[in-house]
């Protein structure tokens, strides 16, 4: 009797072995991080950084795609992710563009679209002007505006930056007088006088820094590197939303890959090479974890709103 309970329990217990399917470890083959963006900005830089991590840490092959979406920003790149699978092959390398902007634009992506990895850059964006304009701060610029015409230079009237920048002037009293994207906004677009003001970011215009005046940062926090400028949120007034760069898998995607990702691109943005890129441009590097990214990207969509809000005025 003894053998046929034993004989009866392996034989069930065998049956679940090979009826459970073994969860192989990602990933299993190689894996593309999608920047939709040119190669050489910050997001490109560090996620190479993170799929040269993740070949070494994996084994697997891992790699940056750039597509850069022309006058469409980040959108085609965005959308090639949300058409491929949910087993971490592809990887969205993505602006705030992607989560907060996509959704009001109807190109077919959601609120949930996509579940973040998590948050990893603010760039270091700026307001700056000649040297030898008569306005060293937003204060003193919107006072030259009120009877001057002032002309802002910005990489598209879509992106949060410009927002902030179209609002900050409404709060304090005065709208430049015209406004034109440029593809390159740098030292010689000041020098040449091109735009009066420009709304870049600072690894552009840092060979000039002595030579222009810096008026504002754009974001959360001041940059470490430009003692004494404040942020454009606190001299006028509106939200401090900013231009930040995060990992993004498209919604369906197993807990495990995220986890896998998150361990990894968090490991990299906290190494020496991403600290001393911060130390070096004046971006800010760091990790928000998917919890944190998910309330972040809530949070931002009231901000965009209350600045177009503005802007509408």
């Amino acid at each position: 009797m003894k053998k046929l309970v034993l004989a009866t329990f392996f034989a069930a217990t065998a049956g679940l072995w090979f009826a459970t399917p073994v969860t192989a470890e990602y990933p299993e083959g190689p894996v593309q991080f999608i920047v939709p963006w040119p190669p050489g900005d910050f997001e490109d830089i560090l996620t190479r950084m993170i799929a040269a991590d993740m070949q070494k840490a994996t084994g697997q092959s891992a790699s940056v795609v750039n597509k850069p979406g022309g006058g469409d920003g980040p959108f085609p790149g965005a959308l090639e992710v949300l058409n491929g699978p949910t087993d971490g092959s592809m990887v969205g390398s993505f602006v705030i563009g992607v989560p907060v902007v996509g959704p009001l634009i109807d190109i077919g992506i959601e609120k949930d679209s996509f579940t973040p990895v998590g948050i990893f850059l603010t760039y270091p964006f700026v307001l700056a002007a000649s040297g030898s304009a008569p306005y060293k701060n937003m204060a003193e610029l919107a006072a030259y505006a009120k009877n001057n015409d002032v002309v802002l230079g910005h990489f598209g009237g879509g992106l949060a930056p410009t927002q902030a920048s179209f609002a900050g002037a409404k709060k304090l009293g005065f709208e430049f007088a015209d406004d034109s994207a440029f593809d390159m906004l740098d030292c010689n677009t000041l020098s040449a006088g091109d735009a009066d003001v420009i709304n870049t970011t600072l690894a552009l215009i840092e060979p000039c820094l002595g030579e222009i005046n810096v008026l504002a940062s754009i974001g959360e926090e001041p940059i470490s590197k430009l003692n004494g400028v404040e942020t454009l949120a606190t001299q006028s007034g509106i939200n401090n939303l900013e231009l930040w760069n995060g990992l993004f898998v498209k919604k369906g995607t197993p807990q495990a890959i995220i986890d896998k990702l998150a361990e990894i691109a968090s490991a990299t943005m906290a190494g020496a090479e991403a600290q001393q890129l911060m130390k070096e441009t004046g971006a800010r590097i760091y990790w928000q974890d998917q919890k944190t990214s998910e309330a972040r990207i809530v949070i931002d969509r009231k901000k965009l709103a209350e600045l177009n809000a503005i802007n509408e005025e």
